[in-house]
């Protein structure tokens, strides 16, 4: 086993983290036209194309009158989870070449990417929500605490679910194709497209069990006053998003090296 840390003083840990968060800075948003914009028009785009299709079919989204602000507040929420989970699920490789140095270890490249993709899509979320609110007559009142909670849960079960899919490819590269199958209808499940209590029961049943529904259902919570999701377990997300952060760091202490030669 590598151990996480050894005894390089913590100083030595920050700085490799912060060299591998400028490394990926430059050569993700630095060399590419537009740079950090794209990270802003990305989820604009499709939030509008949400809001301009289904203006055509309904007559109102199922939280207030603004369908920019409906789909944003789902959306943006479920792109954090998105983001995260796949940006980590290749942290090791990408980092391979500054991995051969002994002062950088695996650990450094996972929270190099966690916290950078966090730190931008945190302030995406914000651009674009205080975008539609300047621009949109959305009359809402903001209650911070929900909103918090439930990107709170976006990020650390995008960092679990990232770590146990940096190590399962790693270890096993059909499941790369396997987990795309399974999640290509996540978008829907997460409760980007609707909220929970438009689900038949035999529905809301089976999605209860997916975390990010609990996130996006916490964040549209903070942004409608009337609206209580009473679905939501913080508790259970917490829970599940804890558990697969510990496995993921736990298996990728003993097999980081072997994840990485795949």
């Amino acid at each position: 086993m590598t151990p996480i840390r050894g005894e390089l003083p913590p100083l030595t840990s920050t700085r490799s983290v912060l060299a591998l968060m400028l490394r990926e800075m430059g050569s993700t948003y630095g060399q590419s036209p537009g740079g950090y914009l794209w990270a802003i028009v990305q989820p604009v785009g499709i939030i509008l194309i949400l809001a301009l299709g289904f203006s055509l079919l309904i007559k109102s989204p199922s939280l207030g009158t603004s369908f920019l602000l409906f789909y944003a507040t789902g959306y943006l929420a479920y792109d954090l989870y998105n983001q995260l989970s796949k940006k980590i699920l290749g942290a090791l490789t990408y980092s391979r070449a500054m991995l051969a140095y002994p002062r950088v270890i695996w650990l450094d490249a996972v929270l190099a990417r966690f916290l950078l993709n966090t730190l931008t899509q945190i302030t995406v979320f914000c651009i674009v929500i205080s975008g539609i609110l300047v621009f949109d007559s959305t009359r809402t009142i903001i209650t911070i605490q929900p909103i918090l909670a439930g990107l709170a849960i976006c990020a650390a079960l995008g960092l679990g679910v990232g770590m146990m899919n940096c190590l399962l490819i790693g270890l096993f590269p059909v499941w790369k194709v396997i987990w795309g199958i399974l999640t290509r209808p996540m978008m829907i499940a997460s409760g980007v497209l609707f909220i929970y209590e438009d689900l038949p029961s035999f529905v809301q049943n089976i999605l209860w069990w997916n975390p990010v529904l609990h996130a996006t259902g916490l964040v549209r919570q903070g942004f409608y006053p009337t609206y209580h999701a009473s679905y939501v377990s913080i508790a259970y997300c917490m829970i599940v998003s804890m558990l697969l952060i510990a496995m993921g760091l736990l298996f990728l202490r003993a097999y980081n090296k072997k994840t990485m030669s795949r």
